[in-house]
């Protein structure tokens, strides 16, 4: 019976391969060549051992290490032939590595293709364990191993909008495409010079043209495809000047680029063409796509930024439907407003689908941190360094059997370890995650270092997980980093991954201090406001403002702050990762620059700051003292109210979750938590001084035309009730993201109609709950998106007990 083994290698004896000489075929193509130079040079940088290269069985005892493809070894792989056959044959671009004790030990690694090999000395230098001067290998290596997924990649993006990739050299794109190689990737996807972005950022080395000339001919010496992510940058495609002139930009490309192998044209985000100049545009540019490259193709996605999405969806699948000749296939990713098993169940089965997953944002975003914590959101922001192995994984699994593979929206390497993951579930999902983080740190870190680095990165995914107040495991996870940095040899202390892991624990903790006493801060504070009556108005509020600026004039945990500096310009030193915009030239706070946040405040002090400021204004004690109480009293709905903050886990609670996050982890069809960190961090705000209370900024969301609904239960039938609600608005974007709301109240009553929420501002709507809407004592709210931008943000809602019913009642 044949051996079919994934990762069936137990603990056993370990095999010494210092010695070993390296049997290579013959003759080989230039792919095949390229991967075995990747095993020499990939151990010699981590042992000092430049492993011998023969082209037959050397004479004596030394160990053997076999390397080619099934079809190029031929004689080399003779004696071991029988072996070798005891192990399934894998399908394309898989491999079989098998150890067998002979006179000596050999370690076969034999791709099924050119790709395979590659693939499989991946895997070999993903199980080796090395260290100076030493390879060892587990001696019942028994592997045979396809690929599930037959699209597996990245995209990196040479822009200064991306957090690391425009300041490194040709070299260094190449050691990471060649890294995400040994984890199984096959695709790379690169950028034109022009985008929606800036094409010459301060810390290019390359001009942009020249790098994606040069990357093309990198993935194409590793046996890979190149993609081109291609957007739509022209105002008029209608417009026979503009069409002349995108097609000559886009002519110029196709030909000095030496290898295509797919174009992948966004829908929006950015272009804003409607689908039928979409397709009659893209047509242009397969045919002459296909001019210089025949075998590539054009990708198009059903990505859409517009109000009216699912108007601009059913043009853009109404073409899909008419099967186009040059269409290469459907990409799913974000602001695609559609669930990619419906995608499947319509797109025609002639194309392909591809994902486009983004795996590098935390809110905001197709697949946001779960109930993300407040504090977390307004400083770690939308980009952090975010390892989410168990989330990625489920989100992966769910959707796996919809697509042919994932080429993962990327913005940099904070999202490092989530591009191994996929690229490791892309081949086989049944790893188990924690084998592959091993492996990564085996490989990129340390033998020594393989399991503390694995488990230190799951429990950064756990330090997000529920009320930050009460996660005593954020510490816990800090100690555990600590160890390890304490004995950290500098290769390892200098190593980026190793500092990406140790940064966010103590950031992780840092944040967390802070949170403790910052609540208790402003607790003192408003306790100061609570004697308003007795010490005056102007002396509580200096007492109060006394209290709050504690924060900044005696700081907790100030050496892990300090820690968190030293390690963010190592790694701008040692990557070009850049966690700030003064010290490392990132281009927005918002995209990766998490570090430019550390210290923004974690309670209300600047509402509380810019609400004492009105208050000074005012002409009289009296009015100052009401309008202390109003502060005060700001959530409190009165005697048998609700108040609820749909951002926060207690007000979350009364929100119906829909599908939810394990069957619905894009949130297409259900309500999830975000914050609005926008009103916050914005320049308009930031310029007039006036900041909202955090609990207007953390909001429940739903996406296109999907419904909130909240429900009360245990209401009074004999009162009356009043209902609040807090609208965020959307961020500021460069076309209007306005929109509209109506509120009806148990599916008929219509609450309030067709209220206008602005970007960037918070709405207040008051309105009267119908009588008979309470009569069972129980109401549901829904709210529905009329028209505009397709987010609906409802940030706080008060349900309050009319003060006649309360006075009839006394």
């Amino acid at each position: 019976m044949k051996r079919n083994q994934q990762s069936a290698v137990q603990h056993s004896a370990l095999w010494d391969l210092s010695e070993a000489h390296v049997l290579i075929p013959r003759w080989s193509s230039a792919v095949e060549a390229k991967a075995i130079r990747v095993l020499i040079e990939e151990v010699e940088k981590r042992t000092g051992i430049t492993l011998p290269v023969v082209n037959k069985l050397p004479e004596g005892s030394k160990p053997v290490i076999v390397a080619g493809t099934k079809d190029s070894l031929n004689e080399q792989v003779l004696p071991f032939y029988h072996a070798l056959q005891q192990l399934d044959t894998p399908g394309k671009e898989g491999y079989r590595i098998l150890g067998l004790q002979e006179d000596t030990s050999v370690v076969l690694i034999v791709g099924e293709d050119q790709r395979g090999l590659l693939y499989g000395i991946g895997k070999f230098l993903r199980k080796a364990r090395m260290k100076r001067q030493s390879i060892l290998i587990e001696s019942n290596l028994s592997i045979s191993s396809t690929p599930r997924q037959s699209c597996r990649g990245h995209q990196l993006g040479y822009r200064p909008k991306t957090n690391a990739y425009d300041a490194w050299s040709v070299e260094q794109f190449e050691q990471y495409i060649r890294e995400l190689a040994l984890f199984g990737a096959n695709g790379i996807e690169i950028m034109p010079p022009r985008t929606d972005d800036d094409p010459n950022g301060p810390l290019m080395k390359v001009d942009p043209m020249e790098m994606m000339i040069r990357l093309s001919g990198i993935i194409h010496s590793y046996g890979l495809d190149t993609w081109v992510w291609y957007p739509n940058m022209a105002l008029d495609y209608a417009d026979p000047a503009t069409i002349q002139a995108e097609l000559a930009e886009r002519e110029e490309i196709f030909s000095k680029v030496p290898h295509i192998d797919a174009v992948f044209i966004p829908g929006s985000d950015p272009g804003d063409l409607n689908p039928d100049l979409l397709f009659k545009w893209s047509e242009q540019v397969a045919g002459l796509l296909q001019k210089y490259h025949p075998q590539a193709k054009v990708w198009l996605s059903p990505q859409v930024m517009s109000h009216e999405s699912k108007q601009w969806l059913n043009g853009f699948l109404a073409h899909v439907l008419l099967e186009p000749e040059w269409l290469g296939g459907v990409v799913f990713g974000p602001h695609v407003d559609i669930t990619l098993p419906d995608l499947r169940r319509i797109v025609p089965d002639r194309y392909p689908i591809r994902r486009y997953e983004d795996i590098t944002h935390n809110f905001h975003c197709q697949y946001p941190v779960q109930e993300w914590d407040l504090a977390y959101a307004i400083t770690l922001g939308r980009e952090s360094i975010n390892p989410r192995p168990l989330a990625q994984k489920h989100i992966h699994n769910l959707l796996e059997s919809y697509a042919v593979g994932n080429i993962s929206y990327s913005e940099g390497i904070n999202d490092d370890v989530n591009k191994f993951v996929w690229s490791d579930q892309d081949w086989d999902s049944r790893t188990p995650v924690i084998e592959t983080l091993r492996e990564f740190a085996r490989l990129f870190i340390g033998d020594d270092y393989a399991e503390g680095v694995a488990q230190g990165l799951m429990s950064l995914e756990r330090n997000w997980e529920g009320p930050l107040l009460a996660n005593e495991g954020v510490e816990n996870t800090l100690r555990q980093w600590q160890l390890m940095e304490q004995s950290a040899p500098p290769e390892v202390a200098n190593n980026y991954r190793f500092q990406m892991g140790l940064l966010r624990a103590y950031y992780d903790t840092y944040i967390r201090r802070r949170l403790i006493y910052e609540t208790e801060l402003e607790q003192q504070a408003m306790d100061w406001l609570k004697q308003a009556p007795a010490l005056g108005a102007a002396a509580a509020i200096e007492q109060a403002e006394a209290a709050l600026r504690k924060a900044a004039s005696a700081p907790v945990a100030a050496t892990y702050r300090e820690r968190c500096w030293e390690l963010a310009d190592e790694l701008f030193k040692n990557i070009g990762e850049q966690l700030s915009v003064e010290r490392h030239h990132a281009i927005a706070l918002g995209r990766g620059a998490f570090m430019d946040a550390i210290d923004f405040p974690l309670n209300d002090s600047m509402w509380l700051t810019s609400q004492f400021g009105t208050i000074r204004k005012l002409q009289s004690e009296a009015e100052q003292l009401e309008a202390i109480h109003q502060l005060i009293h700001r959530t409190n709905p009165g005697p048998g109210g609700f108040y609820d903050n749909l951002g926060s886990y207690q007000g979350w609670q009364r929100v119906a979750k829909g599908k939810g996050r394990e069957l619905d982890p894009g949130y297409l069809e259900s309500p999830r938590m975000a914050p609005a960190i926008y009103l916050l961090q914005s320049e308009r705000t930031r310029a007039g001084g006036v900041f909202p209370p955090l609990a207007s900024v953390r909001h429940a969301n739903t996406l296109a035309d999907t419904p909130l609904t909240l429900t009360y239960e245990h209401l009074d039938p004999a009162s009356s009730y009043t209902v609040k609600v807090n609208y965020a608005g959307d961020t500021v974007g460069e076309h209007s993201r306005d929109y509209r709301v109506t509120l009806t109240a148990n599916g008929s009553s219509v609450i309030h109609a067709n209220v206008l929420v602005k970007e960037g501002q918070c709405t207040l709507v008051e309105s009267p709950i119908p009588k008979e809407a309470v009569e069972s004592g129980t109401l549901t709210l829904t709210f529905q998106r009329i028209n505009g931008f397709k987010r609906l943000n409802v940030s706080e809602v008060w349900l309050i007990r009319n003060s006649d019913t309360i006075a009839n009642a006394l």
